[in-house]
C-alpha cells in the first residue's frame, strides 16, 4: 500500500452502499474475499490523502490513472459485505460537478482546462464501455444533505469522542429499511408540497439505492466533519430525529411542527456550512 500523511483531512461525510459477497460476478467476489481477510485495510483518510497528493503534481492527476482495488468491509447479520472505492469513478463525476463549485479562474488555477479536457475525454471513452457503472459511495463536502437523514433513524446512530480510529458518528441500516424511508418520505412531502429541492434530492437518491443488492446496508457516515466540529455540537446533532419528526408533522398535517423541525436542521447545517468559510 502507497505510504500516506498522517494529517486527518477533515470536510468531508459519505453516504455508502456494502453489498454482500453475493452480489459480486466472479472474479471480484473471489478479490473482494481474499481482501477482506486482510489485517490491516486503508480507510477513507487514505484515500482522501492520495487524492489530495495526486493534485501536488506539474500538471496535476485529478483522477487516478486506475482504478482502486480498495473497499470499506463490514460484517452484518453473519453477513460479509464490501463498499468497493471507485476512486477513479467518483473522481470523474466529481470534476463534472466542479464547474458549480469553484469560481473559473480558480478552477483554471487548480485544474487547468487542458487537464479536465483529457479527463472529460477519458471518462467518455469509458462510459461507452461501462454504460451501467455506479458508485458505491456519494460524497458531501461541509454538510449532511438533508434528504440522506431520511434513510437513517435516530436509534441508529453511533457516536464515539474516542473510538479506536478516532472520533466518529455514523448511521447505518439495512437497505430495505432505507428504502422504505425513501418510500414514506416521499409520499409525505409530495403530499405536502408540490416540489422542492429536498424532495429532488430524495428522488435521486432513492433511485441511486435501487441498483444495489435488496441484502445490503447503508451507511450515513460524518467522515472528516467529526475533527472540523465541537465535541458538543456533535453530541447534540440528532438531525435523523428531526427530519423524521418533521416528515411524521407533515403526515398528520401538523405543518407548525414540520417548520420547527425544518427550521431546527437548517440552523444547525448553516453553521457547519458557515466554518467553511471562517480563518
Amino acid at each position: 500500500m502507497p505510504k500516506v500523511s498522517s494529517v486527518t483531512v477533515p470536510y468531508a461525510a459519505y453516504l455508502r452502499v456494502y453489498e454482500p459477497l453475493a452480489a459480486f460476478p466472479q472474479p471480484e467476489r473471489g478479490h473482494w474475499e481474499r481482501y477482506a481477510k486482510r489485517r490491516r485495510r486503508p480507510s477513507y483518510q487514505d484515500e482522501l490523502r492520495r487524492s489530495l497528493s495526486d493534485l501536488l503534481p506539474t500538471p496535476p492527476v485529478p483522477v487516478p490513472v486506475h482504478e482502486s482495488d480498495d473497499a470499506f468491509v463490514i460484517e452484518a447479520d453473519g453477513v460479509l459485505c464490501v463498499c468497493p472505492w471507485r476512486t477513479r469513478l467518483r473522481g470523474w463525476q466529481a470534476l463534472d460537478e466542479l464547474p458549480g463549485l469553484l469560481p473559473a479562474p480558480l478552477l483554471d488555477a487548480v485544474l487547468p482546462p487542458v487537464v479536465r479536457r483529457q479527463a472529460a475525454g477519458d471518462y467518455e471513452r469509458w462510459l461507452e464501455r461501462n454504460p451501467d457503472a455506479r458508485p458505491w459511495i456519494r460524497t458531501s463536502t461541509w454538510q449532511v444533505p438533508l434528504n440522506w437523514f431520511v434513510l437513517v433513524a435516530d436509534e441508529e446512530r453511533e457516536y464515539e469522542r474516542k473510538g479506536d480510529d478516532g472520533p466518529f458518528l455514523r448511521y447505518r441500516t439495512p437497505m430495505v429499511q432505507a428504502r422504505r424511508r425513501v418510500a414514506r418520505g416521499l409520499k409525505a412531502l409530495r403530499d405536502a408540497i408540490d416540489e422542492g429541492p429536498l424532495i429532488d434530492g430524495l428522488v435521486d437518491v432513492g433511485r441511486w439505492l435501487e441498483e444495489f443488492h435488496p441484502r445490503s446496508y447503508v451507511e450515513l457516515d460524518y467522515g472528516g466533519l467529526v475533527h472540523a466540529l465541537p465535541a458538543d455540537l456533535l453530541d447534540e446533532d440528532h438531525s435523523a430525529a428531526d427530519v423524521a419528526e418533521g416528515i411524521a408533522a407533515l403526515r398528520s398535517g401538523n405543518g407548525s411542527d414540520a417548520g420547527e423541525a425544518y427550521a431546527r436542521l437548517v440552523r444547525r447545517w448553516r453553521a457547519v456550512r458557515d466554518r467553511q468559510f471562517a480563518n
